[in-house]
């Protein structure tokens, strides 16, 4: 039977530490300045260690800060559920917190250790329950039924992952000081989401359009024909000025290994230029590979293909927008 309660752990900004969190078998959290903390704490105690520490952020930025680091020592306890979230592999991780607090040198210096037990892949789960999961928040509860959701949907690390069980779940947001900024974050996982949905040939033209809104001229190889380039590119569009672009796009769960990239940088000359596009995200040994490559090589990542999208939306062309459509959103200020 699933822990009864069940807690969503940031793997610090951009899910930078996910592996980690993984390999080693542990959630953690920062705020080191503010020192050790333990369930005997005072909140007056953490109130003033919190305004020595961060004087010039807001009071309001603080007793959020405060209240992740009280939760994370008091409510949390051995026996419960843990979740965090691999954006590139677009997995959930689940299991069981297996220790009290722990004091660590490193930025995320509060740590408990865990047993993962469990996986679900994002796209098993409803648009709600992604939409719950998707808050930015380093440490929150899930309840209700995204939290049945994921335990309906997860099968034990390795095992293929069931099919989703439809489910309704309100959205999460933890403090009015986080709304924005929440909202940003589920925005970019939504058009994540529907990056993902798209054929590879549709990731192509993608592609290929968002280097026509950068000013070059792109043209997507025929099928069958690419010799190991899917997109040629170059600001007169038949290679006799530099740079001379040429891309190789995958779209596929598996990340790309060392070899491939090898194998798609043989044979380029100087004044080439390469990306390497991977929905799926690339390994260690492949981002090595491109560090040390001779040809300047750019490895672009769901998140950074994302990223890309966004930068140049508004100088797309119009059949380019219809493979991914947005619509903007206006946010007062102040």
């Amino acid at each position: 039977m699933p822990p009864i309660k069940l807690w969503f752990v940031r793997a610090g900004e951009g899910a930078a530490h996910v592996s980690e969190f993984v390999s080693e078998n542990h959630v953690a959290i920062g705020w080191n300045d503010v020192g050790p903390a333990t369930p005997a704490t005072t909140d007056e105690h953490l109130e003033a260690a919190f305004d020595k520490a961060y004087p010039d952020e807001k009071p309001g930025s603080r007793r959020v800060w405060l209240a992740i680091v009280r939760r994370f020592v008091r409510e949390l306890k051995k026996g419960d559920g843990v979740i965090t979230y691999d954006p590139e592999r677009r997995v959930y991780f689940l299991g069981e917190i297996t220790s009290d607090v722990e004091q660590r040198q490193h930025n995320l210096g509060r740590l408990r250790q865990v047993r993962w037990t469990h996986q679900v892949q994002r796209d098993a789960l409803t648009p709600s329950t992604r939409n719950s999961l998707g808050s930015i928040a380093t440490l929150f509860q899930v309840t209700g039924d995204p939290r049945e959701e994921v335990w309906t949907n997860a099968s034990p690390l390795g095992a293929p992952t069931p099919e989703p069980t439809p489910a309704l779940a309100p959205s999460v947001t933890d403090s009015e000081t986080t709304v924005l900024a929440d909202t940003l974050a589920k925005a970019e996982s939504f058009t994540e989401d529907r990056l993902i949905k798209l054929g590879w040939d549709d990731v192509q033209e993608l592609f290929a359009g968002i280097l026509r809104a950068m000013g070059y001229r792109a043209r997507v190889s025929p099928v069958g024909s690419d010799r190991g380039v899917d997109i040629f590119a170059s600001p007169d569009g038949l290679g006799l000025e530099e740079p001379r672009i040429f891309v190789e796009v995958k779209h596929r769960k598996g990340k790309m290994d060392a070899p491939e990239i090898r194998s798609f940088l043989g044979g380029r000359k100087p004044g080439d230029r390469c990306l390497y596009v991977s929905t799926g995200g690339f390994t260690k040994e492949a981002l090595y590979e491109a560090e040390r490559a001779s040809v300047p090589i750019q490895l672009v990542n769901l998140q950074r293909l994302r990223e890309l999208l966004l930068e140049y939306y508004e100088q797309l062309a119009p059949e380019t927008r219809a493979l991914v459509p947005l619509k903007r959103v206006y946010w007062p200020e102040g």
